[in-house]
């Protein structure tokens, strides 16, 4: 039987999320979709187990920087454990956290059992959020809070057509949590628009420190490192992006781009057809079936 699988559109809607706050969540590493296909995300049934409590847990009011702290320590203290949010008994009072591992509670951040909390066995294979004491919500507004509004509203002047809003945006966001690996992305590609190549190659490199694995931000290096000259880093940057994650469509495109320039014809047109394969309809497919007419002759 396969497993059904849902859109960002689909989650959205499933839990009254905005869409624009799940790709933040899958962009700075907080909880996100497991598949991806033709460069874009899809959320299996465990995914929406661990939305919904991420979501709950928000609600009750942890910050996003305390959730992701101690699911840090969940996966360095479980790892056999991948998702946590998925696959673990979280509880929460709005002040501490408590999770359940085989009818066992603790906390992450110190790992100490929580003795005079009365667990029933666990028999489903559903999480569930339950609240240890449930309390009103604070109303003041935290840094990961302020983060997230910052880089929403760069995000949106950016669809505005107004960099420069955007620029001031995405550095507030910084300032408000530096370790958003995404708005360092999205400022270096603001930068980057705006001819400010080294500030731009600054902002990218920061944002793979953070995450190695952000494909965006290595797709924008090496297109950005073959604009400046440095073909040979600008194709190891491709690549990487391209074995790591073989559904990024655009990724093969200018990789084959570049290879074809360089001399690599034969290459060149596996990642071509890759690129015809992954996005068949697109605006760039019939120009990739040029090329690929170009190369075969």
């Amino acid at each position: 039987m396969v497993e059904h699988e849902y859109s960002v559109k689909d989650v959205a809607r499933i839990f009254d999320l905005q869409e624009a706050r799940l790709r933040y969540w899958a962009q700075t590493g907080f909880i996100g979709p497991s598949v991806r296909r033709r460069g874009r995300g899809y959320y299996t049934f465990k995914d929406l187990i661990g939305v919904r409590l991420a979501k709950e847990l928000l609600d009750k009011g942890l910050t996003l920087q305390r959730v992701r702290r101690n699911l840090d320590a969940l996966r360095t203290s479980l790892p056999k454990v991948d998702r946590p949010l998925s696959e673990l008994k979280v509880c929460t009072d709005g002040d501490h956290l408590v999770v359940v591992d085989e009818d066992v509670p603790f906390e992450p951040d110190s790992g100490q059992v929580v003795m005079n909390f009365a667990v029933s066995s666990l028999s489903s294979q559903l999480a569930e959020v339950r609240s240890i004491d449930p309390g009103s919500r604070p109303d003041t507004e935290n840094d990961d809070q302020t983060a997230y509004k910052w880089f929403l509203e760069g995000g949106e002047a950016e669809a505005a057509g107004d960099p420069a809003t955007a620029e001031t945006c995405y550095r507030n966001a910084l300032k408000a949590d530096g370790a958003i690996a995404a708005a360092h992305t999205n400022l270096g590609n603001v930068l980057y628009a705006s001819g400010r190549s080294d500030e731009a190659r600054g902002c990218y490199e920061h944002a793979l420190e953070l995450d190695p694995e952000q494909p965006e931000a290595r797709f924008n290096l090496g297109n950005l490192l073959d604009d400046v000259g440095e073909t040979e880093l600008a194709i190891a940057e491709l690549r990487h992006v391209c074995n790591r994650c073989p559904e990024f469509a655009d990724a093969h495109y200018n990789l084959a781009g570049i290879l074809a320039r360089v001399g690599g014809v034969a290459q060149a047109r596996n990642h071509f057809e890759r690129y015809v394969a992954l996005d068949p309809d697109s605006e760039w497919a019939d120009r990739a079936r040029e090329r690929l007419e170009e190369l075969r002759g």
